[in-house]
C-alpha cells in the first residue's frame, strides 16, 4: 500500500467532526485509503449523527492493518465521553495530548507521509503556554528554536518568529539568533521542495520601524540578523514596514517573516481567507493543519468550511 497519512481529529469541542466529514466526502477512494484517523470512535459517530451525517468507520489497531472495505480507518483513543457536545477541559486536554503523542509516534515510521491535525485550542496543551508547533517540536527533541510555523498558499507564505504568546512578551522573545535560525530553516525548505532561492522579506516590529531609533528592536536585533543572513548568501530584505507591505509589495516576495503571530497572519487571512494551510518546518516529519481555529460559534450548524483541511490532505498526498 502507498504511504499513509495520519489525520488527528483534534479538539473535541469544535467544528472538526464536520470538517472531517465534508473533506473526506470530497476525496477519491485512493486518497481516503491512505488516511488513518486518530479519534474516539463513539465521539465522532455521535457528533456526526447530530448533524445527520452518515459515514462508515472501521476501527483498526494500528497503521499496519490494511482494508479494502471503503470505510474510514479509525485508530481509537479509548476515553469515555458522557456528553459528546460539552466535554470538560481536563478530558479534552487528555484526549488531544494522547492523540498528538500517538500521531507523533506513527509519523516517525517510514511508511507514513506525515500528520495533519485538525484545529486545537492551545489551552489544552501545557496550560496554553505552547501551541501544536511547539508541542511537536518538543516531541522531536528540537531545542534550538529552528522549528518554523509557515502559512502558505500558491501566492505567498508568511511566518511569525514568535507564535502563540502575548504581545507584551514578543520583544522579550525575539533575538538575532532565533531570527537567523528560522529564516535559514525557511530558505532550506524552499530549496529542497521548490528548488529555488526564495525572496524573503523580514518585517520590523514597531510602527514605522520605530524610525530606526538606536534603542529599537530594529536597530539592536532585526537589522543585525538580516545583515548576517545576507552575509550567508540568503536573499533577504528588510526590515519592511508592516502597515503597507500587504497592500501590494508582498507580491515581490515568496515569504514574509514577521515578529509575532497576528502581524502576518491577520493580513494574510484578510487577503486569502481559507485558501491556505499551516505547515511546521524543521520537524522529523511533515506536519500540516488547517489555517483557522476551532470555531465554537459554528458547532452543529453545518456552516464549517472544509477548504483548508482539504488543501492539507492534498498537500500531504502530493508530498
Amino acid at each position: 500500500m502507498k504511504k499513509k497519512i495520519i489525520l488527528v481529529s483534534g479538539d473535541p469541542n469544535s467544528i472538526n467532526s464536520e470538517l472531517i466529514y465534508k473533506s473526506l466526502k470530497k476525496l477519491n477512494s485512493s486518497v481516503k485509503n491512505k488516511i488513518y484517523l486518530i479519534t474516539n470512535f463513539n465521539l465522532i459517530e455521535k457528533q456526526l449523527n447530530k448533524l445527520n451525517y452518515k459515514m462508515k468507520f472501521e476501527v483498526v489497531k494500528n497503521i499496519q492493518e490494511q482494508t479494502n472495505s471503503g470505510k474510514i480507518k479509525v485508530i481509537n483513543i479509548d476515553l469515555k465521553f458522557k456528553n459528546p457536545f460539552n466535554i470538560p477541559r481536563t478530558l479534552s486536554s487528555r484526549f488531544v495530548q494522547r492523540s498528538l503523542s500517538l500521531a507523533h509516534e506513527l509519523a516517525m515510521e517510514k511508511n507514513v507521509i506525515g500528520l495533519i491535525n485538525c484545529p486545537i485550542n492551545k489551552n489544552l496543551l501545557n496550560a496554553g503556554k505552547t501551541g501544536v508547533t511547539e508541542y511537536l517540536a518538543s516531541k522531536c527533541g528540537i531545542k534550538n528554536n529552528s522549528e518554523v510555523m509557515l502559512i502558505k498558499n500558491k501566492k505567498l507564505s508568511v511566518s511569525p518568529i514568535t507564535t502563540h504568546i502575548d504581545i507584551k512578551e514578543v520583544s522579550k522573545r525575539i533575538n538575532k539568533t532565533k531570527i537567523v535560525k528560522k529564516v535559514l530553516t525557511i530558505n532550506k525548505w524552499f530549496k529542497n521542495i521548490y528548488k529555488k532561492n526564495p525572496n524573503i522579506g523580514v518585517l520590523g516590529l514597531n510602527p514605522h520601524n520605530a524610525e530606526f531609533r538606536n534603542k529599537s528592536e530594529e536597530k539592536k536585533i532585526i537589522i543585525p540578523a538580516i545583515l548576517q543572513l545576507k552575509h550567508m548568501g540568503i536573499n533577504v530584505k528588510g526590515p519592511l514596514v508592516s502597515d503597507t507591505i500587504f497592500m501590494q509589495e508582498y507580491k515581490d516576495y515568496d515569504v514574509l517573516v514577521g515578529m509575532f503571530h497576528d502581524q502576518v497572519l491577520a493580513p494574510f487571512k484578510a487577503l486569502f481567507k481559507f485558501d491556505a494551510i499551516n505547515i511546521t518546518l524543521g520537524l522529523n516529519y511533515l506536519r500540516a493543519s488547517p489555517d483557522h481555529g476551532i470555531a465554537v460559534n459554528l458547532i452543529g450548524k453545518n456552516k464549517a468550511n472544509p477548504k483548508s483541511l482539504i488543501k492539507c490532505i492534498e498537500y500531504m498526498n502530493k508530498s
